[in-house]
């Protein structure tokens, strides 16, 4: 069904989707102008890979919709030298965006089906500059640190330290916290040794990351 145009589809989204939604930065918006996102979503939602939505991956899972996608990588200002953490694989797409601007992506899938499959996806556009590790990273991924950015790729209601914990000098972390229908897009910068600054940039919406984080309940 690849009936569509393809690089018509790309442009559209860029200037349709992606611009208006304060993505301004010349480097993002001319890897994702190149990047084939249609090779990376499940085969049967190709024609859709450009369409402003969540397309489904298996096991739940879902892609974050392509401006958002656009805006987190904006917002997470990845530099040539930056080794990055990301927190939930999926297609291995997003995964490809931040490889495409940094030294090195950890990126850490808890469903093994989901990391297998976005490592072939990963290997056959020769993305090289990525290790794919399965495992439960909802609580954070020491294995590596310091890490210079973060990504986050599901929401979750509380943002547990050991992240922050984690970044470097000047490091940044982008997670989407809360829970529907009000959830915010925080940007943590760390300072020096023991402080942070925590932005709050936007308010969206995200399925939660499996086994986030979750608020105490008090029990009467």
């Amino acid at each position: 069904m690849d009936d569509i145009d393809f690089a018509d589809a790309r442009h559209k989204m860029v200037e349709q989707q992606v611009r208006p939604w304060d993505v301004l930065d010349q480097r993002v918006l001319s890897l994702i102008a190149r990047s084939v996102r249609e090779e990376y979503v499940p085969p049967q939602y190709r024609n859709l890979a450009y369409v402003d939505m969540n397309i489904p991956l298996s096991h739940g899972q879902v892609t974050m919709s392509p401006k958002l996608e656009a805006r987190l990588l904006q917002e997470l200002a990845i530099r040539p030298e930056d080794k990055i953490l990301e927190i939930g694989t999926g297609s291995g797409y997003m995964t490809s965006l931040l490889a495409a601007l940094g030294r090195h992506v950890h990126s850490v899938e808890i469903i093994p089906e989901l990391a297998q499959r976005a490592q072939q996806n990963l290997a056959a556009h020769g993305v090289d500059n990525t290790t794919v590790e399965i495992g439960d990273g909802a609580l954070g991924w020491e294995r590596h640190q310091p890490y210079d950015a973060i990504l986050i790729t599901g929401s979750v209601p509380l943002l547990p330290d050991s992240f922050k914990h984690s970044l470097a000098a000047a490091g940044r972390l982008i997670a989407i916290v809360g829970t529907a229908p009000v959830m915010e897009v925080e940007l943590v910068q760390r300072v020096d040794d023991d402080s942070w600054t925590v932005t709050s940039l936007f308010e969206t919406a995200l399925p939660p990351l499996i086994n986030a984080k979750q608020p105490e309940r008090f029990v009467f």
